[in-house]
């Protein structure tokens, strides 16, 4: 997996109630990072939906709130070694 931030705007999630995660995310931000995906041109939202509604719904409130730490899942299944490829099942 690779750790960056990305801008919120580049996530597709489908919007969720955040919860009691609004106010924690509010006071600390987003401490843990979304897991995503990329398909070449989008990053999709694994785990994570929760965070990235409260973020934003935030997003007028606090402006630093629009790059968001995530993990992006790789595709190894193209990585050209079955090793590490569809062969792998553990």
């Amino acid at each position: 997996m690779i750790n960056t931030t990305v801008e919120l705007s580049e996530i597709l999630f489908d919007e969720t109630d955040p919860g009691e995660l609004l106010e924690s995310i509010r006071t600390r931000g987003i401490a843990i990072p979304v897991k995503v995906v990329h398909d070449g041109e989008h990053f999709r939202c694994v785990d994570g939906r929760k965070r990235l509604s409260a973020a934003k719904l935030l997003q007028n409130e606090k402006p630093g709130i629009t790059r968001i730490p995530v993990f992006i899942r790789g595709d190894y299944t193209k990585a050209g070694c079955s090793f590490w490829g569809a062969k792998n099942h553990h």
